[in-house]
């Protein structure tokens, strides 16, 4: 599978994993390097699973909060435990 923004392939693998719908890429898959932690809002602090989004950004183009890695899962999102996820308008097919 590979995640796509703005016509550019910004993670690769065959190891992904789906939970609650979403679908995460191990984190030496994702070109991390386009990557910026994104600053935690009160929801974010909330989270039980020590959430870190993070927005994308090229010289050319940002999407904010396009990203996201639970740093400190609980339970069932262990199996993601520093992968990361992708949505707005990323792509993943």
């Amino acid at each position: 599978m590979k995640a796509i923004w703005r016509d550019e392939v910004i993670a690769e693998s065959d190891r992904i994993l789906e939970v609650d719908g979403y679908r995460y890429f191990p984190r030496e898959s994702v070109r991390m390097e386009l990557l910026q932690r994104a600053p935690k809002t009160q929801s974010d602090l909330a989270c039980p699973h020590g959430v870190q989004f993070y927005d994308l950004a090229t010289d050319a183009a940002r999407s904010e909060r396009a990203a996201w890695s639970y740093e400190a899962p609980r339970a069932r999102m262990k199996e993601v435990d520093h992968w990361i996820g992708f949505w707005n308008d990323v792509q993943v097919e």
